[in-house]
């Protein structure tokens, strides 16, 4: 099932400021809350098709490489889930501090679920990692196994950080909640204000008897094979996201996402533009002149194209379908091939003869020709 525009889901444009997007993400939480529509499992798909969409329009970078590549620059393809497509709802409880200046639960308890916990919930660093493609790999797609060294779920104690995995006491400074709230006298009046709890860093229970393998953090630093499925038609600079597989969280909160950064090694022949491929080809003065078939390289093999007589040094050839697929599946580029005839620097004296007596023809007089200025405004950078 394809996945719907972000933009749409939240209601606003493309042109919309953060502070507009901050608005209507609040608008829509508001109206698909899990404790405003108990059991209704469309609003909360709704909820969470909203959380997503923000976590993506509401970062300066992954909003870039949506509004550039689509669903695939941020998520959605392969490999674990790309972009925000793996969030809990832990998870997106766990960053509704910013928008809403406090817990899960801006209710106060009023619709059925008696609020939610606003202990807070670790969340693990993100790790960024380069991955060299061949064209080849870029024009099918391609699943790629990387070596990665990061920070894993400690095995003695699952995560917990404790001995035995149940070596906790509850916080006394916040009786379990995670959090402190002050009463402060104002000219105001009394203000009431909620923060996390010192003690226990937000997570409403300390730790008795910590782990000897992870010294209490619940984490490790080891090496993780990762398998990721890389779609056809990505770009140099293109930043794909894989949810939850960087490092991972203390004592059990929410991994963090691993980001690639695609690199294109160079093509011994063909040379990209955007989803076009170009390729300059040499043939002989007898072959301008009376034609000939050749051999043209592409990705998958060689082809074999017929040069007409008579071909003037310039001309472009046109394969159509021969470059690269569209990272968002608009169709296929094309291979442009540009004619270039090979002019030898020494000849010998019987053939400087010939030259000589072709020199004289009125067939190889030059005659005036006019440019195709659509082929200068394709590719004026690379065949100068």
């Amino acid at each position: 099932m394809s996945k719907r525009d972000y933009y749409e889901v939240l209601g606003v444009s493309k042109t919309s400021s953060e502070a507009e997007i901050k608005k209507a993400y609040r608008k829509k939480a508001i109206q698909f809350h899990p404790d405003k529509n108990p059991g209704d499992k469309q609003a909360e798909e709704n909820f969470k098709e909203a959380a997503e969409a923000y976590e993506i329009l509401s970062h300066p970078e992954k909003r870039q490489r949506y509004d550039q590549y689509g669903h695939a620059g941020v998520g959605g393809a392969a490999g674990g889930g790309f972009g925000g497509a793996g969030m809990s709802m832990e998870d997106i409880f766990s960053h509704f501090g910013d928008i809403f200046g406090g817990g899960g639960s801006f209710f106060g308890g009023g619709f059925g679920g008696g609020g939610r916990s606003s202990r807070r919930v670790n969340r693990g660093s993100n790790l960024r990692v380069k991955v060299k493609l061949t064209l080849k790999e870029i024009a099918e797609g391609v699943e790629k196994k990387i070596k990665v060294k990061k920070y894993v779920e400690c095995k003695s104690c699952n995560g917990s950080g404790a001995k035995d995995g149940s070596s906790f006491s509850t916080c006394s400074s916040c009786n379990g909640s995670g959090h402190v709230t002050r009463i402060q006298n104002t000219i105001l009046g009394q203000m009431q204000t909620s923060s996390t709890c010192p003690t226990c860093n937000g997570e409403g229970k300390i730790i008795t008897n910590k782990c000897t393998s992870c010294a209490g953090e619940g984490i490790v630093r080891d090496e993780e094979v990762i398998t990721i499925n890389i779609p056809a038609g990505v770009a140099e600079g293109m930043q794909l996201s894989v949810s939850g597989r960087g490092n991972a969280a203390r004592r059990g909160g929410v991994n963090g996402d691993l980001l690639i950064l695609i690199q294109e090694e160079e093509h011994p022949e063909l040379v990209r533009d955007e989803n076009d491929l170009l390729y300059n080809l040499f043939i002989s003065i007898p072959d301008s002149i009376l034609g000939t078939a050749v051999e043209i390289p592409t990705i998958e093999s060689k082809v074999k194209v017929k040069i007409d007589n008579g071909t003037q040094p310039g001309k472009i050839l046109r394969l159509r379908g021969k470059g690269l697929p569209d990272v968002n599946g608009y169709g296929r580029g094309d291979l442009l091939v540009k004619i270039n005839v090979w002019i030898p620097n020494n000849v010998s004296k019987e053939e400087k003869k010939i030259l000589e007596k072709l020199q004289a023809s009125e067939s190889f007089t030059p005659k005036p020709s006019i440019h195709d200025k659509s082929f200068f405004k394709k590719v004026r950078n690379f065949f100068d």
